[in-house]
């Protein structure tokens, strides 16, 4: 069964990292997969792109037989416009449309997890899209197919020699110390440590939280946080027999000696957890979304308009993330 691919955003560098993943898909070893999208978009961007690549517009149950000769496509009833670049006009009912769908085919048997292409979230919202990203809108989709498995949306970013957890995601600064709560931290780390063991098929995960404020509050003389709040969430998940120290110095955390202590870390906020597993393997690492009822995974980056339809942009994210799709889909990676 194969993988179900979203283009992302038309305009971005989505389309074109997808046919330079099924070019390259025997010295790869990639798995089987096909692509949800308007096929005009595949087509124009391999024109422009000169490599005349064989598209398949066909149904999932063809996809994984199509996919040794030609790049397979399911098509959307929405269109999409096939200029590339920030002023290329957006296509925002084709964009939700192809992630609604792949859920879909996931819940219908007919994919066995789902890779997403990068969005342009400013456009989404001016076309009235109500979530704050691809994590919030998968969790609500899972919620409609999965009514009975409830969903926490968390998002992980796993690289080759790092796996961070941002507690707090798409929020501004002046806003995360509000959003950090217990109950918060605590639902973050039941779903890291379950999922990690369940998918990741690590026996015993190993956690550190990092601290909220600079030296994890030092005793609470640099904000009162980090013991009022992070320290009673590691105590109440030690007493469940979740392994999990903290809260620790952020700056601290990162070094080759401290990852070698845990096997993912907690962070703080959005840029906390991101800046450093994007500095030690930018190309290599994933965007997965933990506590849905299937698997999901992205490129880490992002839709980069400024670099789309030149044929520059690198596949790597996107390959790693279609390998660890697979592999999560197929009961574990270590």
């Amino acid at each position: 069964m194969p993988l179900a691919i979203t283009m992302g955003d038309p305009a971005g560098i989505g389309p074109e990292l997808l046919l330079a993943a099924w070019r390259d898909r025997a010295p790869l070893a990639l798995p089987p997969f096909y692509v949800l999208a308007d096929p005009d978009v595949l087509s124009a961007r391999s024109s422009d792109l000169g490599l005349s690549l064989p598209i398949s517009v066909c149904a999932p149950e063809e996809a994984e037989q199509r996919f040794a000769d030609a790049l397979p496509v399911f098509a959307l009833q929405n269109r999409a416009d096939t200029r590339c670049g920030a002023a290329a006009p957006a296509s925002p009912d084709a964009v939700i449309e192809a992630i609604a769908v792949a859920v879909a085919h996931v819940k219908e048997g007919l994919a066995t997890g789902i890779v997403t292409a990068p969005i342009a979230k400013k456009s989404l919202y001016a076309a009235g899209f109500q979530f704050p990203g691809h994590t919030e809108f998968l969790g609500s989709l899972a919620s409609r197919h999965w009514p009975s498995e409830p969903a926490v949306p968390v998002m992980m970013l796993a690289g080759p020699d790092l796996r961070t957890v941002p507690v707090t995601v798409h929020i501004p600064v002046n806003a995360i110390a509000r959003a950090w709560t217990s109950e918060r931290i605590i639902e973050v780390a039941r779903v890291t440590e379950r999922d990690l063991r369940t998918r990741f098929g690590i026996a015993k995960p190993r956690l550190v939280l990092a601290g909220l404020n600079p030296h994890a509050g030092e005793g609470g003389t640099i904000g009162t946080e980090d013991e009022t709040v992070s320290r009673p969430a590691v105590e109440r998940l030690r007493a469940e027999g979740i392994d999990i120290v903290g809260p620790l110095p952020g700056d601290t955390l990162f070094h080759a000696r401290a990852r070698a202590k845990y096997d993912a870390a907690l962070c703080a906020y959005h840029d906390q957890a991101l800046i450093p597993v994007k500095t030690l393997a930018f190309d290599e690492t994933v965007n997965v979304t933990l506590g849905l009822p299937f698997v999901r995974t992205s490129p880490d980056h992002g839709t980069a308009f400024d670099i789309a339809g030149k044929g520059v942009a690198k596949p790597d994210s996107l390959v790693a993330a279609i390998r660890l799709a697979d592999r999560l889909a197929r009961g574990g990676a270590h």
